[in-house]
C-alpha cells in the first residue's frame, strides 16, 4: 500500500543550468487538507528568472540542432524515469495538492503518456513541399522558437505542466518553467528531478518557484525577457488575459488554456442511469477545480425528476474530508482564498432564490459536493466560474433552448450531450461555442495526441498530438532555385 505520510521532500533549490541553486529567501508549501507545512520553497527572483533564461538560450543550439531519434529517445527516458517514480508524485499531489488519491494515481499514469506522446512527435511531418510557378524547390519549413516560458497551474499540476512543456521539448524548444506558488513541489521541483535524473543536458529544462508576493515579477520578467521567445500558460481566464496581453505587446507567441463553464446536456431519450454517473465525476472530480467540471446540468423537463433521482443519491454518497483518507474522495479546495469565493458564490446564489438540493455544508477549505436548482442568471454563479464543487440542475423544453443556454457565457472549453441519436448530437455538437464536445460522455475528457482547448474567454491555441506544432514551432518559407526564375531585360 502506498505509504501516504505528510512528510515533505527533500527541496534542493531552484534548477538553473542543470544546479540545484538556492534562493535568497523562500516560502510555505503548505497541505490544503490540514493547512500545515508541506515544504520550505525557494522563492525565486527576477534575477533568477535572466538567469535561466540566459542558460537555456546558451543549450537552445545544441538541443534544437540534435538528432531528432535523440530527442525522442530522451523523452521516453523521461517517461521510464516518471513510471518508476510515480508513487512519489502521487503522495506530493494528496499532501501539497488536496487531490483525492484515485486522482493523483490517474494523473501520475497519465504523465508517461505525455511524454510518449511527445516523443512521437519527433517523427511527425514538420514541413510541405509548395508548388512554384518559377519552378523552384519550394517548401514551408517548421523550426523550433528557442526559449519557451511555461506557466502551470495548481489544480493537475503532473497533467497540465507536463502538457505545457513536452512538447515544446520535443521540437527543440528549451524550457523555463514556473510552477503555481499552490504546488511548486509536484508542479515544478519534482519534475526538476526526473529531468536530471533522465539525464536532459544542462539549460535544456529550469525550474523558477516564487511565493505568491514574487509571481507578478517573475512572471513579468518571464514575459518580457527578450530571451524568451514564447509563453506557454494553463490557467485562470483573468491571468490568461494579462499574460496574453502582455507577449502580444512583446510580439511574443503565446498559447492559452484558460477557464470554463461546460454544460452536460441530457435529452429525453439519453441513457439516465450513465448520465447520472457521468455527471456526478464529471460535476465533483477534484472537488469541481478542473477547467472541464461539469458547471451546467441541463436536463430536458420530460426526464429531469427521474435523472434527478437518480443523481442526487450518487451526489449524497460522496465523502467529504481529509484525502489521506482514500474513503474521502471530496477533499479540500486548494486553500482558503479558493473556499471563501466558492461559499461567497452559494451565499448569493441562496440569497436570490436557489435552493440547495444536496450538500451545501462548508468548513476550513472542505465544501461538500452540492446541487443547486431555480437559478438563475442574476446569480453570480451562473456567469462566473467556480471552480468549486457545486453543480447548477436546469431544466429545458427544446434543442434550441438547450443550446443557448449552453451558450450563453463568456466561456466556450468543453460540452456533453447525451442522446441515442447520433445525428442529433452531431448536429447540435456544430452548434455549440466550445473548443469540445463529448457525445454521451461527460466534460472532463483529455488525452496527450488530441487537439485540446477553447473558444471565447476559454484561451487561444491548442495543446496536444501534432496541433502543438502550432504554438510551439514557427514556419519559415525556404526556397530554392533551380534555373527557372528570369527577370526582365534591363536587369
Amino acid at each position: 500500500m502506498l505509504n501516504m505520510s505528510q512528510e515533505g521532500p527533500n527541496v534542493r533549490g531552484l534548477y538553473i543550468n542543470g544546479e540545484w541553486v538556492s534562493a535568497a529567501r523562500s516560502f510555505d508549501s503548505l497541505n490544503p487538507s490540514s493547512q500545515g507545512l508541506y515544504a520550505r520553497i525557494p522563492d525565486g527572483s527576477p534575477s533568477d528568472v535572466a538567469a535561466a533564461a540566459a542558460a537555456a538560450h546558451a543549450a537552445f543550439p545544441a538541443w534544437s540542432t540534435r538528432p531528432f531519434h535523440e530527442r525522442a529517445h530522451m523523452l521516453l527516458k523521461i517517461a521510464d524515469v516518471w513510471e518508476r517514480r510515480k508513487d512519489e508524485f502521487v503522495k506530493a499531489a494528496v499532501n501539497e495538492g488536496g487531490g483525492w488519491l484515485g486522482k493523483g494515481a490517474f494523473e501520475a499514469g497519465y504523465v508517461s503518456e505525455v511524454f510518449r506522446s511527445a516523443a512521437a512527435l519527433c517523427y511527425q511531418n514538420i514541413g510541405e513541399v509548395l508548388p512554384s510557378e518559377h519552378g523552384k524547390f519550394s517548401t514551408a519549413t517548421r523550426w523550433p522558437l528557442g526559449v519557451v516560458g511555461v506557466i502551470s497551474p495548481w489544480n493537475m499540476p503532473g497533467i497540465l505542466t507536463s502538457r505545457g512543456f513536452a512538447a515544446a521539448l520535443a521540437v527543440g524548444n528549451t524550457i523555463i518553467l514556473k510552477p503555481s506558488e499552490d504546488t511548486p513541489y509536484s508542479g515544478g521541483l519534482y519534475f526538476a528531478e526526473i529531468l536530471e535524473e533522465a539525464g536532459v543536458p544542462p539549460g535544456v529544462f529550469n525550474v523558477i518557484t516564487c511565493s505568491r508576493e514574487s509571481v507578478g515579477a517573475v512572471g513579468d520578467e518571464m514575459i518580457e525577457n527578450p530571451l524568451v521567445k514564447a509563453i506557454s500558460f494553463t490557467g485562470s481566464t483573468a491571468v490568461g488575459r494579462h499574460i496574453a496581453a502582455k507577449a502580444g505587446a512583446h510580439l511574443k507567441k503565446c498559447c492559452v488554456e484558460l477557464g470554463g463553464k461546460d454544460s452536460m446536456i441530457v435529452f429525453e431519450d439519453a441513457n439516465l442511469d450513465k448520465a447520472a454517473r457521468a455527471a456526478n465525476f464529471g460535476s465533483f472530480m477534484h472537488q469541481g477545480q478542473i477547467c472541464m467540471s461539469t458547471e451546467k446540468l441541463l436536463v430536458h423537463e420530460s426526464v429531469y425528476e427521474s435523472f434527478m433521482g437518480k443523481f442526487l443519491p450518487r451526489v449524497a454518497r460522496l465523502k467529504t474530508g481529509t484525502t489521506t483518507d482514500a474513503e474521502n474522495i471530496i477533499g479540500p479546495l486548494i486553500n482558503n482564498r479558493q473556499a471563501v469565493r466558492v461559499k461567497g458564490l452559494l451565499d448569493d446564489a441562496v440569497a436570490k432564490g436557489a435552493k440547495v438540493e444536496v450538500g451545501g455544508k462548508t468548513w476550513d477549505n472542505f465544501v461538500e459536493p452540492t446541487v443547486l436548482t431555480n437559478v438563475n442568471g442574476d446569480m453570480d454563479i451562473w456567469n462566473d466560474e467556480t471552480f468549486g464543487p457545486v453543480v447548477m440542475v436546469v431544466p429545458f423544453r427544446t434543442e434550441e433552448e438547450a443550446i443557448a443556454l449552453n451558450n450563453d457565457t463568456d466561456y466556450g472549453l468543453t460540452a456533453a450531450i447525451w442522446t441515442d441519436d447520433e445525428a442529433r448530437a452531431l448536429d447540435i455538437a456544430g452548434r455549440l461555442e466550445t473548443g469540445m464536445v463529448h457525445v454521451n460522455c461527460q466534460n472532463v475528457n483529455d488525452e496527450p495526441h488530441v487537439p485540446f482547448g477553447g473558444v471565447k474567454a476559454s484561451g487561444v491555441g491548442r495543446y496536444g498530438g501534432r496541433w502543438s506544432l502550432d504554438a510551439f514551432t514557427e514556419l519559415r518559407w525556404i526556397t530554392l532555385d533551380r534555373g527557372g526564375r528570369h527577370f526582365p531585360p534591363g536587369f
